[in-house]
Formats: C-alpha cells, structure tokens, sequence
C-alpha cells in the first residue's frame, strides 16, 4: 500500500515591490506612533514614551 502525503508550507514569497510597500508602511506606522506619544497632551502618555525611548538609549532632548 502506497500513501502519498503532500505537504504545503502556506508561505508564499513576495516581490519586491511588495516588500518595499510592506517597509514603508511599517515604518510610517512606527514613526506615527512614536511621534504620536511624543507630542502628546497628555503628560502620562508622553512621559511613558519619553521614558521608553531612554530606556533604549535614544537621546531626545
């Protein structure tokens, strides 16, 4: 008796075209939330980041 299994990993590669857009939005999602929390109003908000971003040694002063 034969069994045949066939296996599918699901991934599939993108171009780079696809890449690049998938970068850029990363990156425009990454920046608007740091800037975000940044120029807060609300001091908790802005102090959580500002704290956050010293932790990782990021100068922002």
């Amino acid at each position: 008796m034969n069994t045949t299994t066939k296996t599918s990993t699901g991934i599939q590669s993108l171009s780079i075209s696809q890449r690049l857009i998938a970068g850029s939005l990363a990156l425009v999602l990454g920046l608007t939330l740091l800037v975000g929390t940044g120029f807060a109003g609300d001091f908790r908000l802005h102090n959580g980041a500002h704290d956050t971003r010293h932790a990782m040694g990021f100068p922002c002063h």
